[in-house]
Order: structure tokens, then sequence, then C-alpha cells
């Protein structure tokens, strides 16, 4: 019979083994895994715009009419330097508005003409929720927009990633005749048709919902200067 030294010192060496191969393997992975999240990415921010893509063409399309990047401050200030691409949405959703690097995408569609899209982040019931947001060429007018989650309710909260809710959004607007930032809102029991700042909340998800009217206040409102900018 094997002593308990032997036991203790081949588990050892059979334990350090595994590991290491576990270490190997997921290093070697992290660079495919990497370039899969950029290119979900890629695929989010079109979606928005209404444009379809797959994993095989999302950089090519991405490229294609994503025309221009950048990143301002709340006081419309470009910041020089920044890969939009690159921000981390969920940190900077964290900082003050004041002290927040806010990336804008510029897309030129088929029809030649200039949309922009702006990420948002916030929390749903279960975790975090997150999307795009695509305006027309006014800064006003939502063209589209992309929403996703992590852990929503199937059936309930889960339903903001649909095309049937998130179309609901299409021509709402962020401000009112007098230039007041009002943002888009969630209305439980329906919204009337005539409320060119309010959606249809989901059926059961009002948390998910409520999450989704934070989320679009607070990820859109540092971004009013420049939505108010003429350039």
């Amino acid at each position: 019979m094997h002593s308990n030294r032997y036991i203790l010192i081949y588990s050892t060496i059979k334990v350090v083994l595994v590991a290491t191969l576990l270490t190997v393997v997921a290093v070697g992975l992290k660079p495919k895994q990497e370039y899969n999240k950029r290119v979900e990415r890629m695929q989010n921010i079109l979606a928005s715009v209404h444009i379809t893509t797959n994993p095989e063409n999302a950089e090519k399309m991405f490229n294609q009419y994503i025309v221009d990047q950048l990143v301002i401050n709340s006081s419309n200030q470009v910041q020089s330097g920044v890969n939009a691409f690159e921000i981390n949405v969920e940190k900077q959703s964290k900082l003050p508005a004041d002290k927040r690097m806010l990336p804008v995408f510029m897309c030129k569609t088929d029809q030649n003409e200039t949309k922009y899209i702006l990420p948002v982040y916030g929390k749903g019931l279960w975790g975090p929720i997150w999307g795009y947001v695509a305006l027309n060429d006014d800064k006003n007018t939502l063209y589209g927009t992309f929403f996703d989650h992590k852990s929503e309710t199937p059936g309930l909260g889960s339903e903001i990633a649909t095309v049937e809710f998130q179309n609901q959004f299409k021509g709402k607007k962020l401000f009112d005749e007098q230039g007041t930032f009002i943002s888009i809102k969630t209305i439980k029991g329906g919204a009337d048709e005539t409320d060119s700042h309010g959606v249809d909340a989901i059926s059961g998800g009002t948390i998910t919902s409520d999450g989704l009217s934070k989320m679009l206040y607070e990820g859109l409102k540092p971004y009013e200067s420049f939505l108010k900018s003429k350039n």
C-alpha cells in the first residue's frame, strides 16, 4: 500500500498539472473570447440602426457604416486620444455625469442619412441591462434602439431584448417643444399614442421597465450639450 506521504505528493502534483493545463487553455482562448465580444458589440451597435449582421461579416459592416467615432464629456468637449469603442460604459455609468467619458458612434445609412448612436447601461430586476440608442440627425428623434440583459425573467423582463418592444421607440423624442430634456419612459398600462416620450411598459415586468426608463434618462442626460449642439 502507498504511504500517506506518497498519496499527498501524488495528489499535489496532479492538482498542479490540472491547474496548469486549465490556465494554458484559458490563456489560449482569451484572444478568441475578446474578439467574439468585440464582434458582438459591433453587431449590437449596428442593430440599433436596423442593420442585420452575423459574426462573419460584422466587422466589415461596422467599418462600412460607422463613419466616425468620438468621445466627449458632458460639456461636449472632445476627449482626444481615447477610443470610443474601448470605453467601458458600465464603469462610466457609475461615475458622476461630469466625470464620464461619453462615446458617440456616427453612422451613414444606405440612404446617406446620418445617425448618432449612444450607449446606455443600467440595472434591471436581476442584473445589468444595457443597449444603444440611435438618433436621427436632429439629435432628438429616435431612429432605433437595441437593448439586452444578463438575467431578466424569460417572458417578462427579458422582453426588452425583443424587436417588438424595441420598435416602440422609433419616432419618440428626447426633448419637449420647449427644448427641455425629457427622455423616454415606459408607461405601465400602456402609453398614449400621442405621447412622444412614452412607450408601453412590459406586462409583469415593472421593475425591469422602470430600470430601463432610469437607464435611458441617466445614460442620455450627460449627452445633453452634445444633443443640443448643431455640429
